[in-house]
């Protein structure tokens, strides 16, 4: 596992990553992915087969799931994206970057983990993921792009 910045050799491959789940985690052009990468709290990668980036209270980032969490706690981790490619799916990859998320999220003095899954179109490989990691639903929303999501946190 590495840290992803915006000079790392693999950024445009996981933006590639990215695009290819576009339907779960939203598409990102070439300037959108650096963004996220440098306002990310937490962003690391293996390889080119996963990555996660996500996101404390403080940044400049106005999607409407991580407003909506924003709204609702003062110190939080937010779980914007993470993917894993079709080919390395079972190896534990997702698991490995959430636990370094967590150890992360801890020693920055963070007590709440959160995320949003797809409720409408439906994503039962990530419900049952995070079920397992621990989350449990706060909250749901209908989205102006038509997605209907549900919130999740987990105690820190």
């Amino acid at each position: 596992m590495q840290i992803l910045t915006p000079e790392s050799p693999e950024l445009e491959a996981l933006r590639a990553l990215n695009n290819a789940h576009a339907l779960e985690l939203s598409f990102t052009d070439p300037p959108q992915f650096t963004h996220l990468v440098t306002q990310a709290f937490f962003a690391r990668h293996v390889g080119t087969s996963a990555f996660i980036i996500a996101f404390d209270e403080t940044a400049d980032y106005d999607v409407e799931n991580y407003l909506w969490f924003r709204a609702r706690f003062p110190r939080f981790a937010y779980i914007d994206r993470v993917v894993t490619a079709a080919s390395a799916r079972g190896q534990g990859h997702a698991a490995t970057l959430y636990h370094a998320l967590i150890t992360a999220a801890r020693a920055a003095g963070h007590t709440l983990l959160t995320c949003e899954v797809n409720a409408d179109p439906p994503n039962p490989g990530s419900d049952a993921f995070h079920a397992k990691m621990g989350f449990a639903p706060i909250g749901s929303a209908a989205l102006s792009n038509g997605k209907t999501v549900r919130y999740f946190s987990r105690p820190l």
